[in-house]
């Protein structure tokens, strides 16, 4: 089987059994009011909500005085995305025990009094470190993540034709493209993207992707089998709301308006997430930092709720056929297990639209029996005249030159008809964009002028010289003048 995970199917049976239980019934796992698209995690009213142990949390608040220093009470809330009533009695009974105590305050309530620790609570935040290193905010547990990637699901999304023409309209596509596209995306399962380079394969990856307009909340960190695994990832997730901090409102009474939602929640788009020839099978399962102590998700699991794109698929060094058999059970039942650097698997939802974008023949690429595996396949085929010549205007509109269709007749006559090269849709944005750099080089306004497009083509298209083909047509007016 390569190298794909072999999982005992006892050790599957049980995890779905974990899936179909969700959150288990926890109190403050039903819905908080619906904001605008869906339900909202609720704000914890209790440590037995959250399913942390009054242990681990006192832990966490002594390793963050440790490692900040004196902090106000809402200062604490802030790192640790917890509502100060379920710190606050812990704070009280670490006051109790000598480990903290209170150096001021600096206006009124229990917020603002500054903590930090006594010689005791340094001590015992040391032996805290050496347990975990992990200082940050509070994650939510595994059965909490995967009951709001359930409840959230991108399988319960669908999106209606409109929609999804509206989201691809950016691109030239053929007529019906959308209707053939459409089904794939609404399945969120899996989509094969094939044909020749420079077609927008990997624009339209990212296109499917901007088509769902509904957001999500994911964790800021999970906690799994006692270990902290870092979801939400600022570089890769677009943020649409982190819940804010709970500093005081001047005018109204203290935090009022702190929290929105269960802080340790942010609110984000549902994810695009792209991965490229430079992919390993190492790289899809967790990373571990043992200077920080946290686990890095991997890119499929940050995708949850959204697109995951295999760019280039085939290059990856990783034999085609291997990573095909790694999405074989992610694929087919909706979990996924992740290797931790000690060599225990975790399972974890896996929810998101795998797609698989390839300049490579399918068939060349795997056996029938897994393409069999990929839902929905869709050629992206090279752009017809038609089409060609609407990119080249929509390209010039945009570099602000006047679009004059005797450049692509000139274009297709003295390259493509000659059948040297076929069109691709990337060519009049790389053509015109050459044309540009030369008309400055030379002091030109850019304008599509037989002489500019000879040479930006004579610059792109080397085999043929369009050069040639110029100076005859340049004769030829000369001759009829």
């Amino acid at each position: 089987m390569g190298g794909g995970i072999v999982i005992p199917e006892q050790a599957l049976e049980r995890a779905l059994v974990d899936e179909e239980e969700g959150y288990g019934g926890d109190p403050g796992s039903g819905f908080a009011a619906v904001m605008d698209e869906g339900p909202v995690p609720p704000v914890p009213q209790s440590l037995a909500e959250i399913r942390l142990t009054p242990f681990f949390v006192s832990d966490l608040i002594l390793k963050t005085l440790y490692s900040r220093g004196t902090l106000r009470g809402s200062q604490l809330v802030d790192l640790l995305r917890l509502p100060f009533a379920l710190i606050d009695d812990l704070l009280l009974d670490l006051q109790t025990r000598r480990f903290v105590e209170v150096r001021g305050t600096d206006g009124h309530g229990r917020q603002s009094y500054l903590f930090t620790l006594t010689a005791e609570g340094r001590a015992r935040a040391r032996e805290a470190r050496e347990v975990s290193a992990y200082v940050g905010p509070a994650p939510v547990t595994g059965a909490g993540y995967r009951h709001w990637t359930a409840r959230q699901s991108l399988r319960t999304v669908r999106i209606p034709p409109e929609q999804i023409q509206r989201g691809l309209e950016h691109m030239v596509l053929p007529e019906d493209f959308h209707q053939r596209v459409g089904p794939g995306i609404n399945s969120g399962r899996s989509l094969f993207l094939y044909g020749a380079p420079g077609n927008g394969k990997t624009e339209l990856a990212f296109a499917i992707g901007r088509v769902m307009e509904s957001t999500i909340f994911i964790p800021r960190m999970v906690e799994l089998a006692g270990e902290i695994v870092s979801l939400y990832d600022p570089y890769l997730h677009e943020l649409v709301d982190d819940g804010g901090s709970p500093e005081p409102d001047e005018d109204g009474p203290l935090y009022s308006e702190w929290p929105r939602f269960d802080p340790r929640f942010v609110r984000i788009k549902r994810p695009s997430i792209l991965v490229g020839g430079e992919l390993t099978l190492d790289e899809l399962d967790l990373q571990y930092d043992s200077s920080t102590g946290i686990h890095s998700a991997p890119p499929q699991m940050k995708a949850n709720g959204g697109v995951f794109v295999i760019d280039d698929f085939g290059r990856q060094r990783v034999r085609p056929r291997d990573l095909l058999n790694r999405w074989m059970i992610p694929l087919d039942r909706g979990v996924d297990f992740l290797a931790m650097n000690t060599g225990h698997k975790l399972t974890v939802p896996f929810d998101c639209l795998v797609v698989f974008s390839t300049n490579l023949n399918p068939q060349d690429l795997v056996e029938e029996a897994f393409l069999r595996r990929i839902r929905y396949k869709l050629e992206v085929g090279n752009p017809d005249r038609d089409q060609y010549t609407e990119i080249f205007r929509r390209v010039c509109e945009k570099e602000g030159i006047d679009f004059d269709p005797g450049a692509v007749d000139f274009i297709f006559e003295n390259y493509y008809d000659r059948g040297e090269l076929e069109p691709r849709a990337c060519h009049p944005r790389d053509v015109v964009s050459d044309l540009v750099d030369m008309a400055v080089y030379m002091g030109r306004e850019p304008t599509l002028t037989p002489e500019l497009i000879a040479a930006a083509c004579e610059s792109y298209f080397p085999s043929v010289k369009l050069r040639e083909a110029y100076e005859m047509q340049r004769g030829d007016r000369r001759g009829v003048d």
